[in-house]
């Protein structure tokens, strides 16, 4: 099976590296193209611009940073719908809002082409093991035509009706995660200003009804102040203000993500955005330190 793949961030790149180790033919790009000389060395092959790439494959997968991006990649001269047509489908798996899904979906309705998003649940290191939960919508028999790559690149694929949904689903899902994130710092930070061993609190939680693997794998890095970047900062407040516009849409109260965002917001203003999301931690240490 041969699949396109547009965009070689940390998700993008060990995803498509997924695909070539089991025995994909994939033809990547990357807006930097020298991105792509790692899986050129691991078997891929790469196309100039998101045409010569859709042109080339039946089936196009992508995962960007940002809306703008993922509209981009689409609309721009030699994007992806100067090639598609029918017989070929396309695959956004970017987080983005469901407007931005919806209008990509319809532009390549119009060229014949197949549609269906499928943003994932995951950062670096599901990307890296096929350990993904993909939240996939839109044209089911192109579903159907995806299962042995989402089988690959995940663990459980779920389809979830029409366009729009797996985006809503994926805001829903960062949203938590987000403001999660964030009452977590501050217990780390309330159990060190009242005397306690924060390392002991992790072994607490992981022990309770509240265990999980985000506190988990990203406790004892912040303690450490490794902020690696798994999923950057940025992408993650980017997500809290999607999420927010969806609360409003739906006219649902959501003052504890609004708080979350306003914290994210603070740690972009303090230059962490590139920082894995976990560095959020760092905007309630300096509170700690300012009062």
């Amino acid at each position: 099976m041969e699949v396109g793949f547009l965009g070689l961030g940390i998700m993008g790149k060990a995803m498509s590296m997924n695909l070539l180790k089991n025995g994909f033919k994939v033809t990547v790009w990357n807006r930097t193209l020298s991105k792509c000389d790692e899986l050129v060395a691991h078997g891929a092959s790469v196309g100039e611009t998101p045409a010569e790439v859709v042109k080339k494959c039946n089936i196009t997968i992508a995962i960007l940073s940002d809306p703008a991006a993922a509209l981009s990649v689409v609309f721009d001269k030699d994007g992806v719908l100067d090639q598609i047509g029918s017989g070929k489908g396309y695959i956004d798996m970017s987080t983005v809002d469901p407007e931005t899904s919806c209008k990509i979906s319809e532009a390549i309705a119009l060229k014949g082409g197949h549609f269906l998003e499928a943003p994932v649940s995951g950062s670096k290191q599901p990307a890296e093991t096929g350990q993904l939960v993909i939240l996939a919508a839109g044209d089911k028999a192109l579903h159907e035509e995806a299962v042995p790559a989402f089988d690959v690149l995940g663990k459980k694929p779920f389809f979830l009706g029409p366009v729009g949904n797996g985006a809503k689903m994926k805001l829903v899902i960062n949203m938590i995660m987000g403001s999660v994130m964030n009452a977590f710092s501050e217990g780390l930070i309330l159990a060190e200003r009242s005397r306690l061993n924060p390392h002991s609190l992790l072994e607490v939680l992981d022990l309770g009804g509240i265990a999980n693997p985000m506190f988990r794998g990203k406790g004892p890095e912040m303690l450490k102040d490794n902020y690696s970047p798994a999923f950057p900062l940025k992408h993650q407040q980017k997500d809290m203000r999607l999420a927010l516009a969806l609360g409003d849409q739906n006219a649902v109260s959501m003052p504890v993500a609004a708080a979350a965002n306003e914290a994210f917001k603070k740690a972009r203003s303090m230059g962490l955005g590139d920082l894995d999301f976990s560095a959020v931690f760092e905007t309630v240490k300096l509170l700690k330190h300012s009062s």
